[in-house]
This record gives structure tokens, sequence and C-alpha cells, in this order.
């Protein structure tokens, strides 16, 4: 009987030791709410560096170079992606859209 009342403290003890909820741990927020809503999901990340990165890839959509609006054009008319394909984009531009000139 003596050994079971030892035993029975033990345990107690072990118990208490290892299920102990301490005040540190409930000093973090995410303890009692471990989701975040959508507006603090990115803090982290400047709002104004997205936004000005997001213009940034919208005025390059805009604005090509003159080589890739010649390739789109050649890509477009059929001999001309023929011909580029032996001779390369410039060489097929120039051959069949060389007398014209593009302006905006």
């Amino acid at each position: 009987m003596r050994t079971l009342v030892i035993l029975s403290l033990l345990a107690v003890l072990v118990m208490a030791a290892t299920c102990y909820e301490s005040h540190e741990s409930m000093e973090s927020h995410e303890y009692l709410n471990p989701f975040l809503n959508r507006r603090r999901a990115n803090d982290f990340i400047q709002a104004d560096t997205r936004l000005r990165a997001i213009t940034q890839e919208r005025i390059r959509e805009r604005s090509k170079a003159a080589q890739e609006y010649q390739r789109e054009l050649c890509e477009d008319f059929y001999p001309c992606e023929m011909y580029a394909f032996r001779h390369g984009y410039p060489a097929a531009y120039k051959h069949y859209f060389g007398g014209r000139r593009r302006t905006k």
C-alpha cells in the first residue's frame, strides 16, 4: 500500500512537470489564434514595392523593343517565319518587310 501511494505521488509529480503550461508559452499571440487574417499575412512585404513591381511589369508589356515587334510580325506571316528558321529573324524581317517603315 505504501509503494502504491509513493508511485501515485511520483506519477502526479511527473505529470505536473511535463504537462505544466508556463506563462512564457502563453505570451505568444499565436497560442490563442494560430491563423492570420489576409491583411496580416503579407505584412512583412512592403506594399509599395509590390505595386512598383507590378507597374514596371505592365510598362514592360506595353513598350516592347523594336526587335520584338519585328519578330512578332514575322511570326504571324508564315513565309517570313520559314525564312527566319534558316536565316534568322532580322534577315527575314528585312527580306519581307524591309521596304516598309513602321511608325507609332
